[in-house]
């Protein structure tokens, strides 16, 4: 059976000319969770992706990674782990790769969770 999305329709990218075309984050209402949104350009053969969510001192506070996606476009939910109070500035990094190369610079996004408004 096949499936049409309209995005069927556009080029398709040789592994050395796909990369990541945005990189977003919004925190949801909890805090606690960060909703993420990927676009990658079409490719033709299918990349990873590592993703992870750093704090303001660099240290991780959630991470995932996407072996071989179906779509070029991905929006998940990242849980923010260990930590008490969650409130400050965030880097979101992507990085794009195909195991036997090539490999992208990474793709970084930065965003700010409020200390007010959390549950």
């Amino acid at each position: 059976m096949d499936f049409f999305f309209p995005d069927d329709l556009a080029p398709r990218q040789t592994p050395e000319e796909t990369h990541i075309t945005s990189l977003g984050a919004e925190p949801l209402s909890d805090g606690r969770r960060i909703r993420v949104n990927i676009d990658l350009t079409p490719f033709q053969k299918r990349p990873h992706i590592d993703v992870t969510l750093f704090d303001s001192d660099g240290v991780e506070a959630a991470a995932t990674s996407f072996i071989e996606p179906l779509t070029w476009r991905l929006e998940f939910t990242l849980h923010i782990r260990g930590r008490e109070n969650v409130a400050g500035t965030y880097r979101l990094e992507a990085r794009l790769y195909y195991p036997d190369g090539p490999s992208a610079e990474p793709f970084n996004y930065e965003f700010e969770i409020p200390a007010d408004g959390l549950n």
